[in-house]
């Protein structure tokens, strides 16, 4: 499934589509997860800044995997860890963790221009986001900067409710870029339509962003987070998102297995 044309262009670009990666058994496990987890929010569920007058809601959730059998079952069981090790050229694939975004019908909001790597206590580049669909999305897909993974410095992180800075620190951050607006001339936007069973993989530092749903579906994702062979914990200026609260973990170690378990080991 994962061939040396797709890791090349993984590597290349920082992001890359997989088509039919997952059966109709494993979007059944999926969306039903996903259900779970709506009826069930975590303390880390979010609504995000959706205004009365705007109408819709985006919601997103993370870190549920141990309390949601299905995301379980996912992680452990189908293809994705060896997917994700295969594209990574990683001879492992760490579960970092999960994350649950849904956009009900008409829902405005955009999610915003930003990349992942800044917020996560993650040192390495063998990395990888899988985001699957869970409806048909065309023009509310997830949408990359190609080549921005290879920037010298991370996009500023920031606040998704206020646009105010995650950190209080003064780092060489880049600042949240506008592929679509002043930057237009100088940075190309690669986004696929997709189907149910598709996947989109990308690396943490790859810049991404979605258009509001202005459908009359929901749009439902699960994205799940792995880990490759030279990942290893790193200290933010910060509370990071996720925070992992007392993981008690340091510079320089890999992640800890019992929170962070490796599901796939090439033989």
């Amino acid at each position: 499934m994962i061939t040396p044309h797709l890791v090349k262009q993984f590597q290349r670009d920082g992001a890359v589509v997989v088509r039919q990666a997952f059966s109709p058994h494993w979007l059944q496990v999926m969306a039903d997860g996903v259900e779970r987890n709506l009826r069930s929010p975590s303390e880390y569920a979010s609504e995000n800044a959706v205004t009365e007058q705007d109408g819709g809601r985006f919601f997103d959730d993370y870190v549920n995997w141990s309390r949601i059998p299905e995301y379980e079952d996912l992680v452990r069981n189908s293809p994705a860890a060896k997917i994700a090790a295969n594209v990574m050229q990683s001879q492992r694939a760490q579960l970092f963790h999960d994350h649950v975004l849904v956009k009900e019908p008409s829902t405005p909001k955009p999610t915003p221009w930003h990349a992942d790597n800044p917020y996560y206590f993650i040192g390495g580049v063998q990395n990888v986001s899988m985001w699957m669909p869970l409806e048909p999305v065309q023009d509310n897909t997830l949408r990359f900067i190609a080549g921005s993974h290879k920037w010298k410095h991370d996009v500023r992180p920031v606040s998704w409710a206020d646009d105010s800075d995650f950190y209080e620190d003064d780092a060489p951050w880049i600042d949240v870029p506008d592929p679509d607006g002043k930057d237009r001339d100088t940075m190309t936007v690669l986004e696929w339509a997709m189907e149910p069973g598709d996947c989109v993989l990308f690396h943490f530092r790859t810049v991404h962003g979605a258009r509001g749903n202005q459908t009359e579906e929901r749009r439902r994702a699960l994205s799940v987070r792995w880990l490759g062979d030279d990942c290893r914990y790193l200290e933010r200026p910060g509370r990071t998102s996720p925070p992992f609260p007392g993981h008690g973990m340091r510079e320089g170690e890999r992640l800890r297995e019992d929170w962070f378990p490796v599901l796939y080991r090439e033989e």
